[in-house]
């Protein structure tokens, strides 16, 4: 799940909402952990300014499934990217299509970032990154402010 793009981590829901709203295009995406169960992930997608949540998870043979809307046959896949790729088509059994997906990447680029401010590739509007960059260079000095400023921005 680590090497995905779209998976954040342990975010919360209220953190997934904002990070798809902020995107705020109908179709985007994003993967997370399941706040309520552990060891299942959350696959959430934007539409008509609401964010649709579906449960992942993995069985005992090791094929990824989502539960979806009552009545759509469930499909398993061998790897999450295959499940992905499945649910970026019509009649799915989700609210819409998966279409714009919303990258973790900034999570490296602050850990990057702490370790050697000039390497990491420019800031994407509004994100975290674009945030740390903007402060002056004093207040990014050490791994721990920096992650420390993030929360208190953004979480």
């Amino acid at each position: 799940m680590e090497n995905l793009p779209v998976y954040h981590g342990p975010i919360g829901k209220e953190e997934g909402e904002r990070r798809l709203a902020q995107d705020g295009r109908d179709g985007c995406y994003l993967v997370r952990n399941s706040d309520s169960v552990p060891g299942v992930y959350c696959l959430c997608v934007l539409y008509s300014g609401f964010v649709y949540t579906y449960r992942l998870h993995k069985d005992d043979a090791g094929s990824w499934a989502a539960e979806t809307t009552p009545g759509v046959q469930k499909r398993y896949f061998r790897q999450i990217r295959n499940l992905i790729a499945a649910f970026q088509k019509p009649g799915q059994g989700i609210a819409m299509p998966l279409l714009y997906p919303v990258t973790a990447q900034t999570r490296a680029q602050t850990h990057t970032e702490a370790q050697a401010p000039g390497n990491s590739p420019p800031p994407t509007h509004g994100s975290p990154n674009a945030y740390l960059q903007q402060r002056p260079p004093r207040a990014a000095k050490g791994h721990k402010n920096t992650n420390k400023e993030v929360r208190q921005a953004f979480g």
